[in-house]
């Protein structure tokens, strides 16, 4: 075959054996880039990781909330100190807080998480447009030139350096549409990839929105709680100095009472040319032996208790838990001295055993003795009632020898 015959079927109009050159160049590049073009870049792994941290750092925090209100509900089920309450509210109050901002940095990474993904989306759609489009360029190519192209070109060689030359060309032609096809189904299984990430970020991102609106619902509420339970306990203090004031008052007028009944006995004693005292049916030979005035559980103990709202009482006597209308026995023989409303204490019976020896007993729903009337050991002067609301019916019990109010459990018989 000459020369002449070889040119003019590459310069042909219908040749088959040369791409325009604008073409060819056109698609050497694209050719090269799909070859040793870079792959999308890959999800830094300090993002994801710091995502992971976060999700763990809110279930932490969710755990120990959780023990927090478990706790809370337990003191709330017992009598509890209200400055405990309020300390687990502010705890519980500020793992809300810390929730809702670990939240705020998941939704926040999260969404730069959705911004890589869409970013890496429209990348690998826009080269897998160029690839498609460079892919039915050569798929038209190779169409027109018929099955028969390669070996034609390579019998059209005029030596065989120009054989060599033409199988070389043609190889990396080869290559070069097998590379292009292998990036257009990696491009197509990342695309796909991409989509599905998107979706589920998304979804993350919903139920983040959706938890975070929850939290942030559940701060509201406790912060009304904390501010009803401070107001409460507020309320509480001032109803509690206001009455500890009146329990004052009112236990210095007993003692005032009695003092001034002691003062009149010994008056009418010393008219009367008595020498000594008057006999008294309480000794010191009682102490550890007196019955009990009522069968029950000590309410409080005598002296200075601390109240759960963190104020004390010092309280004159104890306090006996019994049913509402337990009859109540006098633990020694004496005079009714006092039979009447005493404020807070409520209906008081005051006995005198003698000397300057008494005994008290308040918070009573009847009585069924008059002042002045004598009164045998053992004997029920009334039934026990309930003065105070927040105590429960119970009996409140003193003894008071020589006027001085001691440990009543000192003189009453153990139960051991």
């Amino acid at each position: 075959m000459s020369q002449s015959t070889v040119e003019s079927r590459e310069s042909g109009a219908g040749s088959r054996w040369r791409w325009p050159a604008a073409v060819a160049i056109a698609a050497t590049i694209v050719v090269q880039t799909a070859l040793g073009g870079s792959p999308l870049p890959a999800q830094p792994p300090s993002t994801a990781e710091r995502l992971r941290q976060e999700r763990d750092s809110l279930t932490r925090i969710k755990d120990e909330r959780a023990d927090l209100q478990k706790r809370l509900r337990e003191l709330q089920t017992t009598a509890h100190d209200l400055s405990e309450e309020r300390r687990l509210l502010d705890r519980q109050a500020n793992a809300t807080a810390r929730v809702v901002r670990t939240l705020d940095q998941q939704l926040a990474s999260l969404a730069g998480e959705e911004h890589s993904a869409t970013a890496n989306l429209v990348r690998a759609q826009d080269e897998l447009a160029i690839k498609r489009s460079i892919l039915r360029h050569r798929v038209r190519e190779i169409y027109k030139r018929g099955p028969l192209y390669s070996v034609e070109a390579l019998l059209s060689a005029q030596s065989f350096g120009n054989l060599v030359a033409r199988y070389k060309y043609l190889h990396l032609v080869a290559q070069r549409d097998r590379a292009l096809v292998g990036r257009v189904e990696s491009l197509g299984g990342q695309i796909a990839n991409e989509r599905q990430r998107l979706v589920k970020l998304r979804d993350d991102v919903e139920f983040s929105r959706k938890e975070k609106t929850d939290e942030e619902k559940r701060l509201r509420s406790l912060e009304d709680q904390r501010g009803r339970s401070l107001a409460e306990a507020e309320q509480r203090q001032r109803q509690t100095e206001t009455r500890l004031a009146q329990l004052a008052r009112d236990e210095a007028r007993l003692a005032s009472v009695i003092a001034n009944l002691d003062s009149e006995r010994k008056r009418l004693e010393g008219r009367a040319g008595s020498v000594a005292a008057s006999t008294s049916s309480l000794k010191t030979s009682d102490l550890g032996r007196l019955d009990w005035p009522v069968d029950g559980t000590i309410l409080y103990n005598f002296g200075r208790v601390v109240n759960p709202n963190n104020t004390t009482t010092a309280w004159q006597g104890v306090g006996i838990a019994a049913p509402l209308g337990t009859p109540v026995k006098a633990v020694s023989a004496g005079t009714v001295v006092f039979d009447s409303q005493n404020g807070t204490f409520g209906l008081t019976i005051v006995l005198h055993h003698g000397g300057g020896d008494y005994s008290v007993y308040s918070s009573l729903d009847r009585i069924f003795v008059t002042k002045n009337s004598r009164v045998a050991k053992g004997q029920v002067i009334g039934t026990v009632g309930q003065a105070d609301p927040d105590l429960g019916a119970h009996l409140h019990f003193e003894v008071r020898p020589n006027q001085r109010a001691v440990d009543p459990l000192e003189w009453l018989r153990s139960r051991r």
